[in-house]
């Protein structure tokens, strides 16, 4: 992703000063004026697979409303997608569906976005003095393109060195998981997997490594189906060249 940091900055200031076009108008010198959004910056940062932050963007009020509330207001709002597009709901086949895919956002696949659904993730005494790498590889992943909202799937390979504290294994599926349930960028996802395992065991020495692939490229856009993406993050002893072989030669 050769996409570098200026440009990254002007995108980020260009949403930013655009921000009240949603209501169709912005402050300029002290005055209220018509304002069009900029779809060309909307096009590139989706393009690009921009990331504005390591923290998933959520609103002060994300959880004000109960998940019941939540599904009512997306049912409501997706079946007028569905009509906006032409589709007849009376149609017995269509007439669940925005309820169906309510239920699936809020209960299925962004459920990592509320804490309450955060599994408890505890580490114990390693009391078997298990002092080598464990790596727990091939952890199938769901996650969704926030960009376009299509999917991303794919393989996660974790593994840490114990640093007198483990973790029960079906633990570490369970917390990638977690933190694909939700409008992702694959970078964020890498990085948030990784810090949760370091404050959760306690120790700098983790490393994560995802492959997934992006339906956001198989499906439009360059519409490639042949290609992945792979991103890693190595921390403490993982940067050394020897413990990140050794890793290579487990997960290979």
């Amino acid at each position: 992703m050769n996409f570098n940091t200026n440009k990254k900055n002007d995108i980020h200031n260009n949403i930013a000063e655009n921000a009240d076009c949603c209501n169709g108008s912005h402050h300029k010198n002290g005055k209220i004026v018509k304002a069009k959004f900029d779809l060309e910056t909307v096009e590139e940062m989706g393009e690009n697979h921009f990331m504005s932050s390591f923290n998933t963007p959520l609103r002060k009020d994300a959880f004000d409303l109960s998940d019941e509330e939540k599904m009512e207001t997306i049912s409501k709002h997706f079946r007028k997608i569905m009509e906006t597009l032409g589709l007849d709901l009376t149609d017995d086949s269509l007439n669940g569906t925005p309820h169906r895919v309510a239920k699936m956002y809020v209960k299925e696949i962004f459920s990592g976005l509320d804490p309450k659904n955060k599994p408890v993730a505890r580490s114990f005494e390693n009391k078997y003095a298990y002092n080598e790498m464990l790596v727990e590889r091939n952890i199938t992943f769901h996650s969704t393109c926030e960009h376009h909202f299509v999917p991303i799937w794919g393989k996660a390979h974790v593994a840490y060195i114990p640093n007198g504290n483990v973790i029960g294994l079906s633990k570490l599926n369970r917390l990638v998981q977690y933190f694909a349930k939700r409008p992702q960028v694959q970078e964020r996802l890498n990085v948030q997997i990784t810090k949760e395992l370091k404050k959760v065991l306690g120790t700098e020495d983790v490393a994560v490594i995802l492959d997934a692939n992006h339906m956001c490229v198989h499906s439009r856009g360059v519409k490639d189906i042949q290609s992945s993406t792979v991103t890693a993050q190595y921390s403490g002893k993982f940067q050394n060249p020897d413990v990140k072989a050794e890793l290579f030669k487990h997960i290979s």
